[in-house]
């Protein structure tokens, strides 16, 4: 059976916004909201693996919006696909975590699923 992790209402997440979370100790994952669809990612940089990605609490996104951003590195990773555009670990990927949106609207992330399919909001 697979273990979920609610994030947050979907209210809570801007139209172009992020937000992390803990979860198992000292785990840490992320969710974008952009365009009606909501990522999930585990929030480590690939270039370095246990180096998180924001400068600040939920400063996941370079300053334009347009990208996942590792304060660390420098690197830019597109949001909806998780793949680096530009820095140290160029072509290679955020690890992508399932996650829908439920009855409640609240954003939930499952931990150890195996289907990586990205959840449409559904306010859009």
């Amino acid at each position: 059976m697979s273990e979920t992790i609610k994030v947050c209402a979907l209210s809570e997440l801007p139209e172009v916004g992020a937000k992390g979370v803990a979860y198992a100790g000292q785990e840490r994952l992320f969710v974008v909201r952009r365009e009606g669809c909501v990522y999930a990612y585990h929030d480590a940089c690939p270039h370095y693996g246990d180096t998180t990605l924001p400068w600040r609490q939920d400063a996941y996104l370079d300053p334009s919006g347009e990208h996942i951003m590792c304060a660390a590195h420098g690197a830019l990773f597109e949001i909806s696909t998780g793949r680096c555009v530009s820095g140290p670990c160029e072509g290679q990927y955020l690890t992508s975590m399932p996650v829908y949106i439920n009855d409640a609207d609240e954003v939930v992330v499952t931990l150890n699923g195996t289907d990586s399919q990205i959840r449409s909001d559904s306010s859009s």
